[in-house]
């Protein structure tokens, strides 16, 4: 099957998304095991909803980057390099550690917000779609995590 070259510019665009999807789930996790704290229960089971909810959008990227003709990255090294988001600190505070997680949402959020309108006018809607999901989970957890700290 021949790919246009709309849908390996879109398959590129969504490698980085990949890799900081992965790198926050690992951010998420770090939280989830090492947060202490007053906030301990809540972010711990807040962390936990958004770890799983990460563990399937990884898979849903990954399948999309393969269904439009592309080897979806699978190692840490490509993920280091394709992603923006740092390591966490397990020894940080909570309050620290859960700023660090609305600010890579966030920063997810604003390098997803671009790629939208660029699958759709490609015509690419289902990679829109996917993103545009994306995008609300991002944005509502930025939220949320900003309303626990606030």
């Amino acid at each position: 099957m021949a790919y246009t070259p709309n849908q390996i510019k879109t398959a590129e665009a969504l490698k980085p998304i990949l890799a900081e999807t992965v790198q926050l789930y690992v951010l998420t996790q770090n939280v989830h095991w090492n947060v202490t704290g007053p906030l301990f229960q809540s972010i711990h089971l807040l962390t936990e909803e958004q770890y799983t909810e990460l563990a399937t959008a990884v898979d849903e990227i990954a399948e999309r980057i393969r269904m439009l003709g592309q080897k979806a990255p699978a190692s840490l090294k490509a993920y280091q390099e394709l992603g923006g988001i740092p390591d966490g600190d397990e020894n940080a505070t909570a309050e620290v550690m859960v700023k660090a997680l609305a600010d890579a949402h966030s920063y997810i959020a604003s390098r997803i917000r671009p790629l939208i309108s660029n699958a759709s006018e490609g015509g690419d809607e289902v990679t829109a779609g996917l993103l545009t999901d994306r995008l609300t989970v991002h944005e509502k957890a930025h939220w949320i995590l900003g309303a626990t700290i606030a």
